[in-house]
């Protein structure tokens, strides 16, 4: 009897030993754990066609990130003063359980947007956008600041990567200014942040471009078909451009990573 009971254990014992190795599921069946048409999104304004804004993703077990324009956050719920008029879509990007590769740099996406019009700028903006627009928020031009032929002064130099104000070689200011010199740069919020470029200040406008602050200010972008005055090969045909001084009347911006390993400083006024 205790030989047939124990046989019996040692059976159960290797019953369990290999159902254990079998999979449970089929893990290339892993898809979205949830439907995104499911999700809900919403933009509450703080008063009917205003500018203050609470952007949120209210389904519980969701994560992800929001791309609101102005800046991405990976939270559910984003508050902004947005800077501008207009309607305006924002896009939440969900996290699917979904990894190619057991990868988490390879975390797939499914994406779900909201709309939300705005007719009025009730609530004050940053600092930065009235400097760079006017405080009327009309539109401001703004130009380098010396030139457009070398002047002796320093507006648009080489520099060192890691300090805009340490001079390798002071291009405009010594021999060789930009072509676009005598041009003029002017940014405005009507509908958007608008940006429009001229090769000189009698040339043909470049329009269909915009601009963008990141989330401190520390940074401004250009994006479209024209960039800034004086790009050149390297850092500043990336359009991303390091804030280094400004106000609204002086507006110092640079590049760690122009051409030849070097950094590019770039010094604007308004025009008068």
């Amino acid at each position: 009897m205790r030989i047939s009971k124990i046989l019996g254990l040692i059976a159960m014992a290797f019953l369990l030993v290999f159902s254990a190795c079998e999979p449970i599921e089929d893990r290339d069946e892993l898809k979205n754990s949830f439907d995104p048409d499911q999700i809900e999104l919403a933009v509450v304004q703080a008063t009917s066609g205003g500018n203050k804004l609470s952007i949120q993703m209210r389904t519980e077990g969701v994560t992800g990130y929001w791309d609101y324009i102005l800046d991405k956050k990976y939270t559910d719920r984003v508050e902004v003063v947005f800077p501008f008029t207009g309607t305006h879509e924002f896009t939440y990007y969900a996290t699917t359980p979904y990894m190619p590769n057991n990868d988490p740099a390879e975390t797939e996406y499914v994406q779900k947007t909201v709309s939300v019009e705005i007719t009025q700028l009730d609530e004050p903006l940053p600092q930065a956008y009235y400097d760079l627009v006017g405080e009327d928020l009309a539109g401001k031009t703004w130009v380098f600041d010396g030139g457009p032929t070398s002047d002796g002064g320093q507006w648009w130099f080489m520099s060192d990567p890691t300090n805009p104000w340490a001079i390798w070689w002071n291009a405009a200011g010594d021999c060789c200014p930009p072509a676009d010199a005598a041009g003029k740069m002017v940014f405005d919020l009507d509908g958007g942040p608008n940006y429009t470029y001229y090769a000189d200040a009698a040339g043909e406008a470049v329009t269909g471009s915009s601009f963008k602050f990141n989330g401190d200010y520390s940074k401004i972008t250009i994006e479209g078909p024209a960039n800034l005055l004086g790009s050149m090969e390297g850092g500043g045909n990336s359009g991303v451009y390091d804030i280094v001084e400004f106000t609204a009347d002086r507006m110092v911006l640079h590049v760690p990573n122009a051409a030849w390993a070097t950094g590019w400083t770039w010094v604007f006024v308004p025009a008068e």
